[in-house]
């Protein structure tokens, strides 16, 4: 007699798949927004996303165009395809608000975020620090004789993994900007 090849999802107990085909996964979308660069328009999106109970993971806003006062928001938020959708279009209908772009979808593009790290240590975990900040490409931009003050640019994949190497060798504290992206190509 040969074993069940049971795939996941099904019961050998059933012929049947009990997997539900039409289940949404959570996704994580970066979308772009250009806005009118004047009071209020952030908390407006901001209250979209708050007043429908969808979270935001990362949120960086500065103005981009001086002279026609527009300013980007770039947010990265989670969601299962028809959320995210639905994101799209209600900040498309919010008056001050003139682009909403999905960089998850429309194609490629560069993602960086900016972080401050400061670690406190002495002897092997402080040499340690410095050599991981090497290979991380971070730069040192304070020292004192207890502790470092480490810049890291780069995805936030490549940000998380060097906090979590700097947090054994005494990590005190944290400081992000929120990722910043831009479509790639014309």
């Amino acid at each position: 007699m040969s074993a069940l090849h049971i795939k996941k999802g099904t019961s050998k107990h059933s012929a049947y798949d009990l997997k539900n085909p039409n289940a949404d996964v959570i996704e994580t979308h970066t979308l772009a927004v250009v806005v009118d660069n004047e009071a209020g328009v952030l908390a407006r999106v901001i209250g979209l996303f708050s007043g429908r109970g969808y979270n935001i993971e990362s949120l960086t806003v500065a103005e981009v165009d001086q002279k026609g006062h527009l300013s980007r928001i770039t947010i990265v938020t989670t969601g299962t395809p028809q959320v995210i959708e639905q994101i799209k279009a209600q900040l498309g209908r919010i008056i001050p608000v003139h682009e909403v772009h999905d960089l998850t979808v429309e194609g490629a593009s560069v993602e960086r975020e900016l972080a401050l790290f400061k670690v406190s240590g002495t002897g092997d975990k402080r040499v340690e620090a410095l050599r991981l900040a090497d290979i991380f490409r971070a730069n040192v931009v304070d020292s004192t004789l207890e502790s470092f003050v480490f810049e890291i640019t780069g995805t936030p994949e490549k940000i998380q993994a060097f906090a979590e190497l700097m947090r054994p060798l005494g990590l005190v504290e944290v400081a992000r900007t929120g990722v910043a992206a831009l479509s790639r190509g014309a």
